[in-house]
């Protein structure tokens, strides 16, 4: 009698214990906190809206009635000037900068992005996300662009853990929120898309060479999101 006793004192022991423990788990668990994501519109009013439906009209062959989009790529970017405020005053102006020698015989219209990262994490939305953007050769009519700061000089892969942790959160809300998505590339992949039916450049002398956002972080990205099985650019043959 004395044995059986002491077993159960012995289990409401282990199980207080267990309880215990439990609940001290339970307060200790931080919460999941929801994407932020704050609002800094460049400017975008009549001029740049007239101008990207007359890119769309020469460089794509549509004459379109607005410039909302049907996103089908993310597309990631550097900005190669470690300043987020220089890099944020050079796509605010409706008009291209007179430095664009590269592009500018293309459109004066100024180059954009949907999204700029800054080096501390810090996501900042500049326009609309279904609205097109100037920001890569031949795939602005179905790509959302988000610029990271950093890439020193287009040459440093230096983009910040932070800045590896706020693309992967955006990519899953983007992709939450447009099923439709289907790439997640880097910029310097964009020629490897050519093959594709969403490219659409009509200008085969139009073309730059770019970097960014570099090798690594691609890979360190598609690592991290595998699991929503965007696509690659297919292999050039």
């Amino acid at each position: 009698m004395t044995k059986i006793l002491l077993l159960f004192i012995a289990i409401l022991s282990f199980t207080a214990c267990a309880k215990e423990e439990l609940e001290c788990e339970t307060c200790t668990t931080k919460l999941i906190q929801p994407l932020q994501i704050i609002d800094k519109p460049i400017i975008f009013e009549k001029e740049r809206i007239s101008m990207t439906k007359e890119y769309i009209k020469s460089h794509y062959g549509k004459i379109v009635k607005d410039i909302t989009i049907t996103p089908k790529i993310i597309l990631l970017h550097w900005t190669a000037d470690m300043s987020f405020e220089k890099s944020f005053k050079r796509l605010e102006p409706q008009m291209l900068l007179t430095d664009r020698k590269d592009i500018m015989k293309a459109s004066l219209l100024n180059v954009s992005s949907h999204f700029m990262v800054d080096r501390d994490g810090t996501i900042y939305r500049l326009m609309p996300e279904n609205w097109m953007a100037r920001h890569v050769i031949g795939l602005n009519y179905s790509s959302i662009g988000v610029e990271n700061i950093g890439g020193k000089d287009n040459k440093s892969e230096d983009l910040t853990p932070a800045q590896l942790e706020a693309n992967i959160a955006l990519v899953k809300y983007l992709k939450a929120k447009y099923p439709t998505i289907e790439y997640m590339i880097g910029h310097y992949e964009y020629r490897e898309m050519e093959s594709t039916s969403l490219w659409l450049e009509k200008d085969e002398g139009y073309r730059t060479i770019k970097s960014d956002p570099g090798r690594k972080f691609m890979l360190d990205m598609r690592d991290a999101i595998k699991s929503l099985k965007l696509k690659m650019p297919p292999k050039v043959k």
